[in-house]
């Protein structure tokens, strides 16, 4: 590829991370980050051969820290600490997620305050330049301590030891992979082991990704809802800047602004807006729309402002300060990641929620303003959308329960050295699936909302709208008996997914906030 990642002291950008992650580019260590990690790793190394105990380069660890390990059983700690925290178990994690966790562990690696050889770095860079993945595990991480199993995994590979995805994806043993990508297994010294997998690298590769994909969907949230404000014969009048800016949130105004410009220069809304009009006072989840849409979006800027601090943070214990102390400290603690995760869970289900709240409108004919029931060609013998509805709103159900947060709990562990735990990564992992049931949750409605609007003519939607339904129907047919429903449902979902039903509406009326 002709793009590179350099890994420097500073942090990695979000778009690095998801570049890296998702896309595959390489990366490659820059010249300072050697220097700072040669000198930390001179402090370690003087700090090894002192007679003075030192946590993690000449003891055991975390309950077992009291056991002063003698010289020549060292290189036996830290592999003995890899190969028993490689723990995990259940499903494979996806290879995004591991990709960036191996990254963001190496941009704390390159800050030069962990004390690791320069080698080692190395031959991590060389695992993700090559595409190769180590097998990481659904369960294991507590959040605290650092995303330990996970990292350990990791760490296994690079010392030839479990198994990896090639770059073809197929499972392999890591010492072939390794020595077809020209990287000789790794041998681990003092405190290496440790600075390999103490940090909360896996609970931070899944907040970049999963700001990356909300902030995207936020935008196709707002598109859905005004298909549905349309083609239910909603107003915009409640959308007017001068009403939103009575209650000044930046999100709510932002969401207000692409309902403005979406629903702009249709003949639908038109239809209805004279003085004998008596559609003052849409429902709430019509209405409502710039108010949840916002403040989802004010609720991922702070999630971005935690992902931001924390991509500039060095997590590792014990650390090498600047002036070559090294000390313990507490900052692997997960919940500051913990918490925005689950933050950002309340919003996705919420958001889900009042979407399949508009669809459910378009179904009945008491709320849907002249439109044929289910949507069904002939009603009674079509159904039309109405199991469409019933596969939300099981989604949604779910994403009620993935709401509920998992930093909450602790579970106490090391013989009670590890007291309080944050289950940052538990919290990672049930975001991710809530914002798969988001997508789907969307391109349902879409996909009903696009079949009403049909069902509007002759009345014309807007450009914008009219532009995601002429997407849509390159790939599903408009209205008319029933047909087999998944697949128009998992097309429209790919359109969500894909970016395509984004750059359908931008194509028209230029990017949306």
């Amino acid at each position: 590829m002709s793009r590179t990642v350099r890994i420097g002291v500073g942090p990695l950008r979000p778009d690095e991370v998801v570049d890296v992650a998702r896309n595959g580019i390489p990366v490659e260590l820059d010249a300072e980050a050697i220097t700072a990690m040669e000198k930390s790793r001179a402090a370690v190394d003087a700090l090894a051969s002192a007679p003075t105990p030192a946590y993690g380069v000449s003891t055991g660890f975390g309950a077992l820290a009291t056991r002063h390990i003698p010289a020549e059983l060292r290189a036996r700690l830290q592999r003995s600490l890899i190969r028993s925290h490689a723990a995990g178990s259940g499903p494979e994690v996806e290879r995004e997620v591991v990709r960036a966790l191996l990254l963001l562990r190496l941009s704390t690696l390159a800050t030069g305050h962990t004390g690791i050889r320069v080698e080692t770095a190395q031959a991590m860079a060389a695992l993700l330049s090559a595409g190769v993945t180590p097998i990481v595990y659904e369960y294991g991480s507590l959040g605290c301590s650092g995303d330990l199993a996970p990292l350990a995994h990791c760490a296994l590979a690079l010392l030839g030891e479990g198994d990896v995805r090639d770059a073809d994806g197929v499972r392999r043993p890591a010492a072939d992979v390794l020595a077809e990508i020209g990287v000789t297994p790794i041998v681990l010294q003092a405190k290496e082991g440790l600075a390999l997998i103490n940090g909360t690298d896996g609970m931070l590769g899944m907040l970049v990704l999963a700001n990356t994909d909300l902030a995207a969907l936020l935008r196709v949230a707002d598109i859905a809802a005004a298909m549905s404000v349309e083609a239910l014969m909603g107003t915009d009048r409640v959308f007017a800047e001068d009403l939103q800016a009575l209650r000044p949130h930046p999100g709510q105004a932002a969401s207000a602004a692409n309902l403005r410009r979406l629903l702009a220069g249709s003949a639908i809304v038109e239809s209805h807006r004279g003085p004998d009009c008596n559609r003052v006072q849409d429902a709430y989840s019509l209405r409502c729309a710039p108010q949840v849409h916002g403040a989802a979006r004010d609720t991922l800027d702070h999630a971005r402002a935690v992902a931001d601090r924390e991509l500039a943070a060095a997590i590792d214990n014990p650390v090498v300060m600047d002036d070559g102390r090294v000390e313990s400290n507490g900052n692997f603690h997960g919940a500051p990641l913990a918490y925005a995760l689950d933050f950002l869970a309340i919003p996705v289900a919420d958001m889900a929620s009042m979407s399949e709240r508009r669809t459910d409108r378009f179904l009945d004919t008491a709320r849907s303003h002249g439109l044929p029931p289910f949507l069904a060609d002939d009603p009674g013998v079509d159904s039309g959308h109405m199991i469409a509805q019933y596969t939300q709103a099981g989604i949604v159900s779910e994403l009620k329960r993935l709401a509920m947060p998992a930093s909450v709990d602790s579970i106490p562990s090391s013989a009670m050295q590890e007291d309080h735990v944050s289950m940052g990564w538990s919290s990672g992992r049930k975001l991710r699936r809530a914002l798969d049931g988001l997508t789907r949750v969307i391109g349902v409605e879409i996909l009903t909302a696009a079949r009403a609007l049909d069902l509007r003519a002759p009345l014309e939607p807007a450009p914008a709208t009219a532009a995601v339904v002429r997407l849509l129907r390159e790939h599903v047919g408009g209205p008319g008996p029933d047909r087999f429903l998944t697949p128009e449902i998992e097309a429209a979902v790919e359109l969500v997914r894909s970016g395509a039903v984004v750059s359908a509406v931008e194509s028209q009326i230029g990017e949306l906030r």
